[in-house]
């Protein structure tokens, strides 16, 4: 590789990782180990999901607020209207009667006792809400109120005050704390609440997805070549979706109709060809008298000839029919027709009995052609022939088929190339005299049969094409 000069790589120029083009959400969710990608569904619920548990971070918090400070306010009140009764009952008493009048008071948690010096106390003010209680008695009764949570080691909410210049202390229950659930029925009915937020986001999210579902569907229907059945509903209310199922249908139709014109052209073109083909292989035949010559003509027609073909079989419209096929008996069949010719041996390990749907007629033109590419460019350097294994995995409901060669393979950048109309992987070659279009009918022709097509480099050397057709009952 050169340091330096035109064919140097620099920092500047090379592509960003895929991970630094990852927005902030989706580097998270790798951090996290959750899948790269969601369905909408998925996407949407989430949101949905997010959005609530920020609301209720949000109000939480401010319904809470809005039930301590009636509470902490009532119980401020309360509180000091027993301070100030307490106070106003022994202010004019003598001492006679104040310890009888003690003894009157102290009913329903209430206490009253002289404060001493050397009371150990406990304060209360130790969160907020106890502040705030310190700070609303503080306001009703005078600054100089002392609130304590425990006197001598009694818990309690002591309050102390003055009556003339005697100190005081008066205790009475602890205020209730803010309500918290305490059994499992205190809980159900947030339990419920939740639920039906949850069900209520999932119906939104369906009713959200339901048009783009709609629009997968009938994508993936106009890629099979049903067009007709692929129309979207341009009625709908929502005026987005309307707008995009009619540029969906517009699309569609005009997309049929270039698809149209383009098979009449290549079957009429493939058609018009063969009567001058006819007529060139039977003047070969009468007027070259050198027996050479007329061999290498018949091979040129023959090789046009096949090229129609493949044109024939490229433009051919309409959907296979799709039934149950012994896999084992096609393939069979397409080795038999190969059995002539010295260039090519295939070798299959298909077991008899398995079966898939497919359209017969259309899955022999598939294995013809992958045999025909092999010929073609997949012969051994050792010893000149096309050594291809025909062989097959069940994996579920699927059927995975192997085609594999012993030939020089393709280099990796063109693999995705192959089945691109007309590309040929080595035009340089002398072999390369076909039209390009082998494993572009055969990508097509799988698909179109419900399955999947894919190639790759063996691990030994050759080309591997592996085909997915749904499996038969």
């Amino acid at each position: 590789m050169p340091a330096s000069g035109e064919g140097a790589l620099t920092a500047a120029s090379l592509p960003r990782p895929a991970a630094l083009r990852l927005g902030p959400v989706r580097r998270l969710a790798l951090r996290l180990g959750l899948p790269r990608s969601f369905s909408l569904f998925v996407r949407t619920l989430m949101l949905l999901g997010l959005l609530l548990v920020a609301e209720l971070a949000f109000w939480l918090p401010a319904l809470r607020a809005l039930d301590t400070e009636p509470r902490r306010a009532l119980a401020a009140q309360h509180i000091a209207s027993v301070v100030q009764l307490t106070e106003a009952a022994l202010r004019d008493t003598d001492p006679i009667d104040r310890v009888a009048r003690l003894h009157a008071l102290g009913v329903g948690g209430l206490r009253v006792r002289p404060r001493e010096a050397d009371d150990r106390v406990t304060a209360y003010g130790i969160d907020r809400d106890s502040h705030a209680l310190v700070r609303a008695l503080q306001a009703r009764l005078g600054p100089e109120t002392l609130v304590a949570r425990a006197v001598d080691d009694q818990p309690g909410l002591w309050v102390g005050f003055m009556i003339g210049a005697d100190p005081w202390w008066l205790r009475s229950e602890m205020p209730p704390p803010p309500h918290l659930p305490r059994s499992a029925w205190d809980w159900l009915p947030g339990v419920l609440a939740l639920l039906g937020t949850v069900l209520a986001s999932a119906l939104i999210a369906m009713l959200i997805n339901r048009p783009l579902r709609r629009l997968s569907f009938a994508a993936s229907r106009f890629r099979g070549g049903e067009y007709e059945e692929s129309r979207l509903d341009e009625d709908t209310p929502t005026r987005e979706v309307r707008e995009v199922n009619r540029g969906f249908n517009r699309m569609a139709r005009e997309l049929a109709r270039v698809e149209e014109e383009r098979t009449v052209m290549l079957a009429g073109i493939s058609h018009d060809l063969r009567t001058p083909l006819a007529r060139l292989r039977l003047e070969a035949e009468m007027s070259v008298a050198d027996d050479e010559a007329r061999r290498h003509i018949a091979e040129d027609i023959d090789q046009l000839d096949a090229t129609i073909d493949k044109f024939m079989d490229y433009a051919r419209p309409g959907g296979p029919r799709l039934q149950p096929v012994h896999l084992a008996g096609v393939i069979d069949r397409e080795i038999a027709a190969l059995r002539d010719s010295p260039l090519i041996r295939v070798v299959s390990r298909v077991a008899i009995d398995t079966r898939v749907l497919a359209d017969e007629l259309e899955l022999g033109r598939v294995f013809a052609n992958l045999f025909e590419n092999a010929r073609r460019y997949g012969r051994s350097a050792d010893s000149g022939m096309a050594e291809v294994d025909v062989a097959y995995a069940r994996s579920g409901p699927w059927v995975e088929i192997t085609v594999s060669d012993r030939g020089p393979g393709v280099p990796s950048a063109m693999l995705e190339r192959l089945t691109t109309p007309f590309f040929r992987g080595d035009v340089a070659r002398t072999a390369a005299t076909g039209a390009g279009l082998g494993l572009t009918i055969v990508d097509k022709t799988v698909q179109r049969m419900g399955g999947r097509f894919q190639l790759n480099n063996g691990e030994a050397g050759g080309l591997v094409a592996t085909l997915r057709l749904k499996r038969a009952a």
